[in-house]
């Protein structure tokens, strides 16, 4: 006899998700300043900003994906005329190439389009209040992003896209919990 524990052979432990950025990078990058010098003389009234954050994803190799996230943002504000001008545009498409591993196929659409963006967001936020301070406006600081909601709004729109993706295949509304 040995004093050695005994260990189940058929019994795996399954191998843990990995995550690893491979790299982050500006994809593109634009600033348009259209009214300038104008819209940039002191005492005028705060722009509003429109703001729409979009996240893509595609697989460019062996479980290696690259993530963008798109952030469009455009300050207008009311001229005397009562007309809507604009102040600036300042579009981000940031990327991250990540590689993954050990992670099921339906999981893998969360990852990419909820913990990928999470992770890069921040920096796609500096570079995004960067150039707005350099176009001579104060940082435009994004808040942050509730990825998780984007993607299940985003699954919203793909089932309501698909004719009967709400039915049991029968006709019937399927039932929901």
């Amino acid at each position: 006899m040995t004093d050695a524990p005994s260990t189940p052979t058929d019994t795996q432990t399954p191998a843990q998700p990995q995550l690893r950025v491979l790299a982050q990078y500006v994809k593109d990058l634009s600033f348009e300043n259209p009214g300038a010098p104008d819209t940039l003389r002191p005492g005028q009234p705060a722009p509003g900003i429109d703001l729409s954050i979009d996240v893509r994803a595609r697989n460019v190799g062996d479980d290696t994906f690259e993530v963008l996230l798109v952030i469009s943002s455009r300050a207008s504000r009311k001229s005397e005329a009562g007309e809507d001008s604009i102040v600036f545009i300042a579009e981000l498409t940031y990327g991250g190439l990540f590689q993954l591993a050990n992670i099921p196929d339906a999981e893998r659409e969360p990852f990419l389009l909820i913990e990928c963006p999470r992770m890069i967001f921040p920096y796609a936020r500096r570079i995004l209040a960067d150039t707005t301070r350099d176009g001579n406006f104060p940082p435009l600081m994004l808040d942050p992003v509730d990825f998780a909601s984007l993607y299940r709004q985003q699954l919203a729109k793909r089932a309501a896209a698909v004719p009967g993706a709400d039915t049991n295949g029968n006709g019937d509304p399927a039932a929901s919990n």
